[in-house]
Order: C-alpha cells, then sequence, then structure tokens
C-alpha cells in the first residue's frame, strides 16, 4: 500500500530517552545503541514514509510486514482514521485499480501490444495519485503537500494518447459489451475500477481535501482504457460484441 505519512504524533517519554541512549554516525546511517551494545543500520522506506532499523552486528533484524497497529479497525495517515473512512476506500480503490492494470499488462504483453509501456507509466502515476489522496489538506504539513502535489500533465497524456488510438479506430456506431479478447476484457475490468475509484475521491475532492486534477486524471484514465481496449481487441483480431436488445 502507497500510505504516506502526512505528520507525525509527538514521541512518548520512553521514545525521546531511547532517542538520547543513541549515539548517531555523521551521515545518521548508523548509530550505537547504548541499552543493547550494539550498532545498528537506520532503514528508510521512502514510498511509505517509514523507518526502522536492524542490527549489523549478528543477526539481522528485518522489519516485519504486520504492524497489528490496525487491529482495532483504523489506521494512519498522520492522525488516526476508522478503516471505512472516505479516505481510505479511496486510497484502496485506486489500490485496486493499479492490481487490474497490472493483469490486464500481463495479457497484453503476452500479445506483444506496443501500449504496454503506457501502463507500466499509468501505474507509476497511481502511486503519486495515492500518495496525493494519504496527504489531506486538512492534516498534513504544508512539506508534505508540496511533495505529494499532482499536476495536470497526466491528464495532457493521457488525453493525447486518446486521440492517437481513436484516431486508428474505426467509428463507434453501436454500444458494446466489454468483450474482444483477454487484453480487451481485462482492460475493461480495469476500466469499471477506475470508475468506481473516480466515485470513492469525488467527495474528498469535493470538501477540499484532495487535488481536484486527482479526480480529473481518473476520469480521462477510464476514457482511455475504453480506447485501448477496443484497440487491443482491433490488433488481435478479436470481435467486440455488440449490444442487442433481448427478444
Amino acid at each position: 500500500m502507497f500510505v504516506t505519512l502526512s505528520n507525525h504524533r509527538p514521541a512518548s517519554r520512553r521514545r525521546r530517552a531511547r532517542r538520547h541512549s543513541r549515539h548517531w554516525s555523521k551521515d545518521r546511517a548508523t548509530y550505537t545503541d547504548a541499552a543493547e551494545g550494539q550498532k545498528k543500520r537506520r532503514i528508510v522506506c521512502f514510498r511509505c514514509s517509514f523507518s526502522s532499523s536492524y542490527s549489523t552486528d549478528g543477526e539481522s533484524r528485518v522489519p516485519k510486514i504486520y504492524t497489528k497497529t490496525g487491529d482495532k479497525g483504523d489506521t494512519f495517515t498522520g492522525e488516526r482514521r476508522p478503516k471505512e473512512d472516505q479516505l481510505f476506500e479511496a486510497l484502496g480503490t485506486t489500490d485496486e485499480l493499479s492490481s487490474a492494470l497490472g493483469l490486464a499488462r500481463e495479457f497484453c504483453l503476452d500479445k506483444g501490444h506496443s501500449f504496454t509501456h503506457q501502463l507500466d507509466k499509468i501505474q507509476c502515476i497511481l502511486q503519486d495519485v495515492g500518495s496525493n489522496i494519504a496527504t489531506p489538506v486538512s492534516s498534513a504539513r504544508e512539506s508534505h503537500r508540496k511533495k505529494t502535489m499532482f499536476t495536470p500533465e497526466p491528464i495532457a497524456e493521457l488525453e493525447t494518447w486518446i486521440d492517437e488510438f481513436t484516431d486508428k479506430l474505426p467509428p463507434l456506431t453501436n454500444f458494446i459489451l466489454p468483450s474482444g479478447g483477454k487484453s480487451s476484457a481485462a482492460l475493461h475490468v480495469a476500466r469499471t475500477i477506475c470508475r468506481r475509484a473516480e466515485r470513492r475521491v469525488a467527495p474528498i475532492v469535493r470538501s477540499g481535501e484532495v487535488d481536484p486534477n486527482v479526480s480529473k486524471f481518473l476520469n480521462r484514465l477510464s476514457d482511455y482504457l475504453f480506447t485501448v481496449a477496443r484497440y487491443a481487441a482491433m490488433k488481435e483480431g478479436s470481435a467486440e460484441t455488440i449490444y442487442k436488445r433481448p427478444t
């Protein structure tokens, strides 16, 4: 998950005392723990703004993937929020969208499609979307908001890609159903998840917590995925299923 910690809670007395027992190296990459008499190395995960340490003397201590801090149904983005909070609904759906894109990308790679580098870039941009969502205006520091600002450039790039694919496609004269081979169908699944992500983002954008460009990006992304799904079907020679009213 790509939650960016947007603030810091005050350290407890115990943590402050522990800090004073640490003797840092000049580059702050290592320190000697006076309490344990061990030299340790600092680990920083830039994606999550998460830091920890492990021992460099003897057996290494690897940070665990689980923290148990969310067992009571809340989680942390610089402040405690319930897991069903609108912010986390938006984050979770954006993460789900990236996963769906990853699966669609694998199908597209198998077929040798030329646009898979675009899917790679979109997944990276979705990480930036998540960072912006996880840095709400009401609680994040100004310095953090500047780092996670979402610019309009990715929106313009999506529009350029949409126009390029549209020029290569036959005119759309009927409603089509998600179909056209595995690549196309998987891209349609990603498109519908993208629409849901846009709906989840809408209320927090309206409240001023998230950059409006995030919502615009997701809106254009769903249009891109619809267009590229049609393009994938055309390149593979797979027929798209046309909607017909049941009789």
